[in-house]
């Protein structure tokens, strides 16, 4: 892992239906790269500074194949964008309730019931044998008492992931997998109402799959950017663009840290990487997740200001401390 880019993302943001501040802040969003290591290039990293090594195992769950990483990045920056937009709207007012759109797959675990029916990441499953489902916890009751060697057949929307990372989904369409009994090493389900042990396992990890309806059209385009940690950077420029004055007061701000809907901002990786990248693109100041603060300050250089945050409002609350002015929205919400 090395310093990636430090990119503005108001020249990324597209947004149709509502008013936006023609003259946005520059506030940055930051990435790092990630290569497979081989032993040449340990030999030229090990005298580089800057530089985390880290295992296969410490960036996929038990059972999950590298080969998932890359799919799993962009449906976690997919994920980030819509809880981006879903945060800055309601910070600006807007009330935006969710309905349920499945359960969506985060990974496959190698070799799997799953695996060998062709499922995939980001594939949304939407029933289970014609009935319903809501999310990944009504996906597991569904599943939870059927005898292993059954065939279940899941309504599924399979994922399409362009090769920059845009994710678009097709029409549900059936797919049979034959469950097998569950691994000793798994324990119980995690979720409400569902108590002891599955019966049958089909070998994926799911999220609540969510849909909001939105007063705006809204894209961000973070082609070959993977994973959550851009979205408290994405979230404080789309409502920059859509209120008025300066946000930032004017400053060069670069953020990471993922965003919830609730506007949660939670830590991310590879900090002191991002530290001295956002240092070469010129910004002053560094929002970071609180617990990350220490190390960025470890590696920050004097002029860098480092300002760690829980929260999307505690984050408004620090620019408005370094001269930047509270949102008001261009367009009043409804």
């Amino acid at each position: 892992m090395t310093p990636g880019d430090a990119t503005s993302v108001a020249p990324l943001v597209r947004i149709h239906g509502l008013a936006t501040d023609s003259h946005p802040d520059r506030i940055l969003l930051t990435d790092v790269y990630l290569s497979s290591l081989t032993a040449w290039q340990w030999i030229v990293t090990h005298f580089q500074s800057h530089v985390e090594y880290v295992t296969e195992a410490q960036l996929v769950e038990p059972g999950i194949p590298a080969d998932e990483l890359g799919a799993q990045g962009f449906l976690e920056m997919s994920d980030s964008q819509q809880a981006a937009e879903v945060a800055a709207l309601r910070a600006l007012g807007w009330r935006l309730p969710a309905s349920p759109a499945g359960a969506v797959v985060t990974g496959v675990v190698a070799p799997s019931p799953a695996r060998r029916a062709g499922i995939k990441v980001a594939d949304r499953i939407v029933s289970v044998n014609g009935a319903s489902v809501t999310s990944a916890c009504s996906m597991v009751s569904a599943v939870h008492d059927i005898a292993p060697g059954t065939v279940v057949r899941l309504g599924v929307e399979p994922a399409h992931i362009s090769r920059t990372g845009v994710i678009s989904w097709s029409g549900a369409r059936a797919m049979p997998v034959t469950a097998v009994a569950t691994p000793r090493s798994l324990g119980t389900s995690y979720c409400a109402g569902v108590t002891g042990r599955e019966r049958s396992w089909l070998g994926v990890s799911l999220e609540d799959g969510q849909r909001y309806h939105l007063p705006a059209t809204i894209s961000i385009n973070t082609a070959n950017i993977g994973g959550p940690s851009a979205g408290l950077a994405m979230t404080l420029t789309l409502i920059d663009q859509l209120s008025a004055g300066s946000l930032t007061g004017h400053t060069t701000v670069a953020a990471t840290g993922t965003i919830a809907t609730n506007g949660a901002v939670g830590d991310v990786g590879g900090v002191a990487e991002k530290t001295v990248a956002v240092q070469r693109a010129g910004a002053s100041v560094f929002i970071v997740p609180s617990v990350e603060v220490a190390t960025a300050r470890a590696v920050a250089q004097p002029g860098l200001r480092i300002i760690g945050v829980t929260t999307l409002r505690g984050a408004l609350r620090a620019l408005r401390s370094l001269g930047g002015a509270a949102p008001v929205p261009l367009t009043p919400p409804r």
